[in-house]
């Protein structure tokens, strides 16, 4: 895995420097097609690092663009507005994470007879048993192979959703709350109400380049139904756009590991860096072996780039207040907080700290503040303002 997705964004930058010249018509012809572990792949492998910042989508878009026009990248570049749009979707809809939690935390209670072979590729189900098993051992998956996946796990086996997004998330890399939850409802008809995703054995002929034609698969996807009711938005919170002027601490999470880019850094760094150490909830989704430790290695490297003293503290709602009385800095900075699995304890936290007389500065990216208010519906009511979206983030050819 340290050869597959190296930890550091020296080497993100090098992934996307090698990806940026193939990502038109090479991209767009090869990208469906799952060519298996080890063979090289149209897919860019860049979303590891796009989950948590340590390359932005603007600096993803920004390279491609110095080899391609928009339209001969539209397909990259529309993959990486999916996962903005992803998120902020479900930051204007939180309740849709909590409602996910209580059906895995159920789901768990009382597994069905079948899971446990299809978490360990035991089914007898051609192609969903290799997926299932290159999945734990390598935390990686094809972005098609993951659809007929979810299809078979939710309409074949009649496994419940929420225990296969729970499978995902433990063991991807790129895995975040907002791409995974809202992939899998996707692909069950609850997303998109009615629309589901249908895996059929000539298309995973087709497209793994005839290495899979599973049998008896489902001949149909019948959208399942749930009682709860998917809420309106809400607009997302207001927050800061640069860090502040004069001395502050940094709360690094894995949300953004890329804080050097953001607005007044470079120019007034922090004087100390804080990490909070996982949540039981946190530790929990996240305890597949090889995503847990990609996330702790890329971590690393962030604090090591940053190269402040750091302190690490537990997460709980003394934890980081404690860590923060007696600094000479009374202002912490963090990155804006996305629902997740971290969220309610650290916002715990923050209200006790602002109690205690401490200033919380949250940080937004423009980039999120410009998209996301265009994600209120489908991918395809913000796929027409990607190109007004571009030009404003000054992206051009």
């Amino acid at each position: 895995m340290a050869e597959l997705f190296p930890t550091s964004r020296q080497a993100a930058l090098e992934r996307l420097r090698c990806f940026a010249p193939k990502a038109g018509r090479a991209y767009a012809s090869g990208r469906n097609t799952d060519v298996g572990p080890g063979n090289p792949t149209a897919v860019s492998m860049l979303s590891p690092y796009l989950r948590r910042r340590m390359i932005t989508e603007r600096e993803a878009i920004e390279e491609v663009l110095k080899h391609h026009s928009p339209e001969a990248a539209e397909k990259f570049i529309q993959e990486v507005f999916w996962r903005t749009y992803w998120k902020g979707w479900l930051e204007m809809r939180p309740a849709v994470w909590d409602h996910y939690l209580t059906e895995r935390e159920a789901a768990l209670a009382d597994p069905p007879a079948d899971y446990q072979a299809a978490i360990e590729g035991r089914t007898g189900i051609e192609g969903f048993n290799d997926w299932a098993q290159e999945l734990v051992q390598s935390g990686w998956l094809h972005n098609h192979a993951r659809m007929w996946f979810a299809s078979i796990w939710i309409f074949t086996l009649k496994l419940p959703w929420a225990l296969g997004a729970d499978f995902f998330y433990r063991h991807l890399l790129d895995a975040d709350p907002a791409s995974n939850t809202l992939s899998w409802r996707w692909v069950a008809g609850l997303h998109t109400k009615g629309k589901t995703y249908l895996a059929r054995a000539d298309n995973i002929e087709k497209y793994t380049n005839g290495r899979f034609r599973p049998r008896d698969l489902a001949p149909f996807a019948e959208p399942l139904i749930e009682a709860f009711e998917t809420p309106a938005p809400l607009p997302p919170r207001d927050a800061q756009t640069r860090v502040p002027d004069g001395p502050y601490v940094l709360l690094l999470t894995e949300d953004d590991l890329h804080p050097e880019s953001w607005p007044g850094f470079e120019t007034n760094p922090p004087q100390e860096v804080i990490v909070l150490n996982p949540s039981p909830q946190e530790a929990s989704l996240n305890s597949g072996t090889i995503a847990s430790q990609f996330s702790k290695d890329a971590l690393q490297n962030a604090i090591t780039r940053i190269d402040r003293p750091v302190t690490f503290c537990e997460q709980t709602a003394s934890g980081l207040t404690q860590t923060m009385s007696g600094r000479t800095a009374d202002r912490l900075v963090i990155p804006y907080q996305l629902s997740g699995p971290s969220a309610p304890s650290l916002n715990r936290s923050l209200v006790k700290l602002e109690a205690a007389g401490i200033t919380v500065h949250e940080l937004k990216r423009s980039w999120d503040d410009h998209v996301w208010p265009h994600a209120t519906a489908g991918f395809f009511k913000l796929k027409k303002k990607i190109p007004k979206l571009m030009a404003q983030a000054g992206l051009t050819h």
